[in-house]
Protein backbone atom coordinates (compact mmCIF):
# COMPACT_ATOMS: atom_id res chain seq x y z
CA UNK A 1 0.00 0.00 0.00
CA UNK A 2 1.54 3.42 -1.17
CA UNK A 3 0.25 6.87 0.49
CA UNK A 4 -0.73 9.15 -2.21
CA UNK A 5 -0.94 12.23 -0.76
CA UNK A 6 -1.59 13.93 2.96
CA UNK A 7 -3.18 17.49 3.63
CA UNK A 8 -4.72 18.02 7.20
CA UNK A 9 -7.22 16.03 7.75
CA UNK A 10 -6.93 13.88 4.59
CA UNK A 11 -5.00 11.23 3.35
CA UNK A 12 -5.49 9.14 0.19
CA UNK A 13 -3.21 5.81 0.11
CA UNK A 14 -3.86 3.53 -3.04
CA UNK A 15 -6.53 6.20 -4.63
CA UNK A 16 -8.78 6.27 -1.73
CA UNK A 17 -9.34 9.20 0.69
CA UNK A 18 -9.67 8.94 3.87
CA UNK A 19 -10.69 11.55 6.79
CA UNK A 20 -10.25 10.25 10.29
CA UNK A 21 -6.79 8.38 11.80
CA UNK A 22 -5.99 5.37 9.90
CA UNK A 23 -3.52 2.19 10.55
CA UNK A 24 -2.21 1.18 7.39
CA UNK A 25 -1.18 -2.82 7.62
CA UNK A 26 0.10 -4.25 4.95
CA UNK A 27 -2.94 -5.40 3.48
CA UNK A 28 -5.16 -3.28 4.70
CA UNK A 29 -6.46 0.10 6.13
CA UNK A 30 -8.00 0.59 9.74
CA UNK A 31 -10.11 3.59 8.77
CA UNK A 32 -11.72 3.47 12.50
CA UNK A 33 -8.59 3.80 14.30
CA UNK A 34 -9.30 5.41 17.85
CA UNK A 35 -6.99 5.92 20.68
CA UNK A 36 -7.70 5.69 24.55
CA UNK A 37 -6.45 9.36 24.79
CA UNK A 38 -6.76 11.93 21.88
CA UNK A 39 -3.14 13.41 22.22
CA UNK A 40 -1.51 10.20 23.53
CA UNK A 41 -0.29 7.10 22.06
CA UNK A 42 -0.68 4.33 24.49
CA UNK A 43 0.24 0.35 24.18
CA UNK A 44 -3.01 -0.38 24.06
CA UNK A 45 -4.03 1.54 21.28
CA UNK A 46 -1.98 -0.54 19.42
CA UNK A 47 -3.05 -3.61 19.85
CA UNK A 48 -3.63 -5.18 16.57
CA UNK A 49 0.04 -3.35 15.60
CA UNK A 50 1.31 -6.24 18.18
CA UNK A 51 -0.35 -8.78 16.79
CA UNK A 52 0.78 -8.09 12.57
CA UNK A 53 4.77 -8.22 14.33
CA UNK A 54 6.13 -5.76 12.37
CA UNK A 55 9.98 -4.80 11.82
CA UNK A 56 9.31 -1.12 12.42
CA UNK A 57 6.16 1.26 13.23
CA UNK A 58 5.90 4.57 11.78
CA UNK A 59 3.57 6.73 13.83
CA UNK A 60 2.05 10.29 12.60
CA UNK A 61 1.85 12.59 14.89
CA UNK A 62 -0.54 14.81 12.99
CA UNK A 63 0.01 17.95 11.16
CA UNK A 64 1.96 20.66 13.19
CA UNK A 65 3.01 16.99 15.77
CA UNK A 66 0.86 17.58 18.89
CA UNK A 67 -0.03 13.52 19.41
CA UNK A 68 2.56 12.31 21.65
CA UNK A 69 4.52 8.60 22.52
CA UNK A 70 4.90 8.60 26.05
CA UNK A 71 8.13 6.74 27.29
CA UNK A 72 5.84 3.60 28.16
CA UNK A 73 4.47 3.10 24.61
CA UNK A 74 8.18 3.70 23.29
CA UNK A 75 9.68 0.83 25.67
CA UNK A 76 7.21 -1.55 25.52
CA UNK A 77 7.07 -1.07 21.66
CA UNK A 78 11.21 -1.95 21.68
CA UNK A 79 11.36 -4.33 24.02
CA UNK A 80 8.95 -6.42 20.85
CA UNK A 81 11.94 -5.48 18.81
CA UNK A 82 10.06 -3.41 16.81
CA UNK A 83 11.65 -0.08 15.48
CA UNK A 84 9.47 3.51 16.51
CA UNK A 85 9.44 6.06 13.92
CA UNK A 86 8.09 8.78 14.89
CA UNK A 87 7.47 12.39 12.84
CA UNK A 88 4.86 14.90 11.94
CA UNK A 89 2.51 13.06 9.82
CA UNK A 90 3.42 15.33 6.88
CA UNK A 91 7.01 13.71 6.78
CA UNK A 92 6.28 10.54 8.24
CA UNK A 93 4.14 9.56 5.50
CA UNK A 94 6.76 9.93 2.83
CA UNK A 95 8.86 7.78 5.38
CA UNK A 96 6.46 5.33 4.95
CA UNK A 97 6.39 5.02 1.56
CA UNK A 98 10.64 5.13 1.32
CA UNK A 99 10.26 2.19 3.72
CA UNK A 100 8.02 0.17 1.82
CA UNK A 101 9.48 -3.12 0.22
CA UNK A 102 12.68 -3.09 2.01
CA UNK A 103 10.70 -4.11 5.73
CA UNK A 104 7.71 -5.12 7.24
CA UNK A 105 6.24 -1.75 8.08
CA UNK A 106 3.02 -0.66 9.53
CA UNK A 107 2.09 3.07 9.81
CA UNK A 108 -0.23 5.07 12.40
CA UNK A 109 -1.12 8.42 11.32
CA UNK A 110 -3.09 11.09 13.26
CA UNK A 111 -4.26 13.65 10.66
CA UNK A 112 -5.29 16.61 12.04
CA UNK A 113 -4.06 18.11 15.13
Amino acid sequence: MLIDSYRFGSIVIDGKRYTSDVIIYPDRVDADWWRKEGHQLHIEDLRTVLEEKPDVLVVGTGSPGLMRVPPATRDQLEAQGIELIVEPTDRAWRTYNQMQGARRVIAAFHLTC
